[in-house]
Order: C-alpha cells, then sequence, then structure tokens
C-alpha cells in the first residue's frame, strides 16, 4: 500500500511504504518523539553549535546528533540512511534548518510543517499529530494535561499583570518578542494574558537596550533559554537587568518547544503557575 504525506509547502511526498527512518531538526524530532516516533538522528539551525541545544532536545539525548548550520552536510545526513527528513517551515516555502539539496543529495525527500507567526498554536499540535499517525507514532497526546493548563491561564490572567518575551542579546542589546508573530505567545494573548508590545524595529523582534525593557515595567518576563541567547549569569553587570529582575519575576522560555500537546501543556502552566504567585500578591 502507497504512503503519502502532504507538508505545509503544499509539496506532497509519495514511497510505496511507510517511512521507517525519519532524520529531523531537533525541535521535530523532539515532537516527534513525544508522539512516539524514534528518530535515527536530529540536527540544529544555524543557530545551534557542535553539540545539541538541550533546551530544544530534551529526551533526545540518546538520537545522533548530526550537527548544524554549516557543519550539516549530505554525509551526515546519509549517515544515518533516512527515508525522510523532518524539518519546520517558517515562511511555507523553505524548510528552516536544511538544505534541500544536501538532503536530496542524501538521498531523502524533506517534509516541513509550518510554525510561523501565521500558524495558530492548535493547527500547529494538529498537523504533527497527523504526521505522526502517518509515520506509526500515536494520534495525540496530552490534550487533557494542555487543556487543563490553559483554564489555569485563563484564570491567573484575571489579574492585571503585564508579561515581556525576551531573548537576551549581550550587556547592551536584547531582543524583545513581537506577541502576534510566535504562536504560543499569540495563544497566551488569547487565554487572557496581556502580552507587551515592545514597539518599533525588527519583524519577530524589537532588538533594543535594556533600559527600553526595564521601560516597558513588566510583571513577569519570559527569557529564552536556548544555548543561543546570553544566559542570566553573563548579565550580573548590566545595571538594568538588575533593575528588571528587581521588579519583575522572571521565567524561562524556549521559542522552539517540541510541537507536542505535552510540551506546551508544561510551558503553559509555568506561565501559569507565575501569574497566580504575582496574582496572590497583590
Amino acid at each position: 500500500m502507497g504512503w503519502e504525506f502532504t507538508d505545509d509547502r503544499g509539496i506532497t511526498l509519495r514511497r510505496i511504504g511507510r517511512p521507517e527512518r525519519v532524520a529531523a531538526y531537533v525541535r521535530a524530532g523532539a515532537a516527534l518523539w513525544d508522539l512516539g516516533v524514534r528518530p535515527v538522528g536530529v540536527y540544529g539551525s544555524g543557530h545551534d553549535g557542535d553539540e545539541p541545544d538541550r533546551a530544544k532536545s530534551g529526551a533526545l539525548a540518546d538520537v545522533p546528533y548530526l550537527g548544524a548550520g554549516k557543519a550539516l552536510d549530505d554525509g551526515a545526513i546519509r549517515s544515518v540512511r533516512p527515508d525522510i527528513v523532518v524539518d519546520v517551515t517558517y515562511d511555507r516555502e523553505k524548510p528552516y534548518a536544511v538544505s534541500e539539496a544536501a538532503a536530496k543529495r542524501a538521498g531523502a525527500p524533506v517534509l516541513a510543517l509550518a510554525v510561523g507567526g501565521d500558524t495558530s498554536l492548535p493547527n500547529i499540535l494538529a498537523r504533527f499529530a497527523q504526521l505522526s499517525v502517518a509515520l506509526g507514532g500515536e494520534p495525540a497526546g496530552g490534550e487533557d494535561e494542555l487543556a487543563a493548563a490553559e483554564d489555569a491561564v485563563r484564570a491567573a490572567a484575571s489579574a492585571p499583570l503585564k508579561v515581556l518575551a525576551l531573548s537576551a542579546a549581550g550587556a547592551r542589546q536584547v531582543h524583545l518578542a513581537r506577541p502576534g508573530t510566535w504562536p504560543e505567545l499569540r495563544h497566551l494573548a488569547e487565554l487572557g494574558v496581556e502580552l507587551v508590545e515592545p514597539g518599533a524595529g525588527g519583524a519577530n523582534w524589537a532588538t533594543t537596550s535594556w533600559e527600553r525593557a526595564v521601560g516597558l515595567a513588566p510583571d513577569l518576563v519570559l527569557a529564552d533559554a536556548r544555548a543561543n541567547a546570553v544566559p542570566a549569569g553573563e548579565l550580573e553587570s548590566v545595571p538594568a537587568w538588575h533593575a528588571l529582575t528587581s521588579t519583575a519575576t522572571v521565567e524561562p522560555w524556549n521559542p522552539e518547544l517540541p510541537c507536542s500537546a505535552h510540551a506546551y501543556a508544561a510551558f503553559l502552566r509555568s506561565v501559569a503557575d507565575a501569574l497566580e504567585v504575582l496574582g496572590a500578591k497583590r
């Protein structure tokens, strides 16, 4: 019986049988893992290094890491003999982290699912669940957990609290997230959370000074926990960072969470818990 799946670029992959060996961008691979599909190898993006970013990879510690960016080539992909390569796409035109040419030279077609700002979080989760089923995994999982976390956010968001999402760029600069361009942040807003708009400049991020972040007066800061973001420990000498964290609670945020209900439920629950604690202090 033939196998086929149409990705979010509108490209239909067809095979004689179901793909058994899947290589994947680490975010997509972590999602498939949560849904019962074990990748034979994962790779990073141009933001990643020689070692996997544990904020993204999580439980994939035992899965071979094939490299990232320029270090990822057709030889690395070919080494795990994939039937298909699963990536994500932000523009619905090209895969984010792998060169289609490299995958083609390795003998594997690329399948890419949309995770950009024009895609709702429920749709992202539904598409990864559909792919999981097509690959022999679970139809879904964690829906009740996700629904409970959403209810917790709605309840905690009743307090007038401002939330700012950011990624530290160093002592002088910070990237402030535009809530409407990140599906999980937009989902928080739909649940009633007041997400702070960063002002002019940039598409997904407004790159600016730490003083500007302080001036937005957030109650809760969602700080990028990926390895390419500057960690809090390296900001100890930044006065504005101290000013920000003296008045705001800081919680980790992974802008590239695995696209599974379980992963997003954990994130939403952490936000709900932080908002609940802050609300109790009002």
